[in-house]
Formats: structure tokens, sequence, C-alpha cells
């Protein structure tokens, strides 16, 4: 029995990195997968692919999270294809650096509302479907080790990371009662589109690993196993948790 079998998840910002990852693991673990995506159609037709090779059915749905109308539309579309909704990913997320004095407002406004209002107004969406269909779920959103520690050139990302920590701690009380589980996962540094501009200095990027106990940076792959295990019945008592995935790079203090 795969530990996801016979459910249907949805992934925001499944087209590339760690929603690509967390999707095809899900389609591996025998799950049908719904991914939202905003422009990478290119990538979201080859993770279709690919999750169509694991032997399950996947539907692909654009759409940019910013945009609240979009959280009941990718719901809407996934229910019509796979006829309900287990498990919601919320993913989707941008990390444009830049210095924190001279931080313009419109890339503020647009982290926030890509990486925390998205966040929220997907998993609100799902949570609806689910209290609705009435055999509970589970809310997995990919928060960051940025939750935690700060980043000189991050004022304006780690706010939201901490806050889609912070709204599954709060949503898994307010959905207990309809048993539907809201976790986050932690990463550390990860191997992604978001930051392959900033690990180009291979300096900093060898910085980095010297501080991860494990040797080396994450790859989009190490997210899927913790998603997949949180999104299962494996974690049927484990809600409004945070689990670290990040090589040991937390508690290297020293």
């Amino acid at each position: 029995m795969k530990l996801l079998q016979g459910k249907t998840v949805l992934v925001t910002g499944g087209s590339t990195g760690i929603g690509r990852a967390a999707a095809i693991g899900a389609a591996k673990a025998g799950a049908d997968v719904a991914i939202n995506y905003r422009s990478s159609s290119a990538e979201a037709e080859s993770c279709i692919a690919e999750i169509e090779a694991a032997g399950q059915r996947g539907l692909a749905v654009q759409g940019d999270v910013a945009d609240p109308a979009v959280a009941g539309e990718f719901i809407a579309k996934a229910v019509e294809g796979f006829g309900k909704v287990d498990v919601m990913v919320s993913n989707a997320g941008i990390c444009p650096f830049h210095s924190f004095l001279d931080m313009p407002v419109e890339t503020v406004q647009r982290t926030m509302n890509v990486n925390l209002l998205g966040g929220y107004f997907m998993c609100q969406a799902a949570a609806r479907q689910m209290v609705e269909q009435g055999h509970g779920g589970a809310i997995v959103a990919v928060s960051s080790i940025s939750a935690l520690v700060g980043g000189e050139y991050q004022t304006h990302y780690t706010p939201t990371k901490a806050g889609l920590h912070s709204l599954m701690q709060s949503a898994a009380i307010a959905l207990g009662k309809h048993n539907i589980r809201c976790n986050s996962v932690l990463p550390g540094t990860i191997l992604t589109e978001i930051n392959k501009d900033d690990l180009a200095d291979m300096e900093k990027r060898a910085r980095m690993e010297a501080r991860i106990p494990l040797g080396r940076l994450g790859a989009a792959e190490d997210l899927a196993g913790p998603i997949v295990f949180l999104a299962s019945d494996m974690a049927s008592y484990v809600t409004g948790a945070a689990l670290l995935v990040d090589g040991g790079a937390f508690v290297n203090l020293q």
C-alpha cells in the first residue's frame, strides 16, 4: 500500500523546485495530483508527464496565487477533474533578494501577496472543500528555516515564511474539529530557481555548505519524503507541527 494511495493532492507552484518534487513524490506514493503554476507552461507539462509516468492522473491549472480568486478556481478545477481534495501543499513562493534600507514598496507587497496571502487563500479554499466533503484532510505549508532565523537581504521574505508557519498553527486549531491536519515544513538552503542566482557566488555557496552538518546544500527532492509523510495517514496525530528539513543547519550555531 502506497502512503497516498487513493488520495488527491494539490500543489501550488508545482511546475518547478520543491513544488514539482512534492507533486511527483505524491504521485509515486499513489496520489492523483493537480498542480498550480503561474507561467512555466513547459515545465508544468513535463511535471504532469512525470506524474502520469508514475501511473497517476495529473492536472495543471495556470494562475497567479497573488490573486485571491485563483484559489477558488484551482480547487474547483481539481474537484472537477478528480472529484475531491484530500491534501493541499501550499508551496508557491518568491524571494527577490534586496537590501532593507532601499527595499521597493512593490517588492514587499508582491512578496507578501504571493507567499503569505497566496498561501492563506489557497489553504482556506482547500479547507472549505475538505469540510464540505466531510472526511478530513491534510494541509502542508512550505515555510522555511527563514521563519526562525534572519537574512540580511530577506527582510521582506522572512516575515512571510514565519507567517505561514504561524498560519498552520492557528489553522490546526481552527480545523481540528473537522479532522483536517495542518503542518509546515521548514526547508534550509535548497537549490531551486528561487536562489540559483544568489548561490552562483561560489564563495558564498561554499561558506553555506560548511555550516551544514550533512555537508551539502539540499535538493528539492529532499522535501518530497517529509511532505508525503505529513500528508499521509502515518501522520494522523500530527498537527500544528513544523518539521525542519535543513541538513542540520539550524542547530549548528557553534
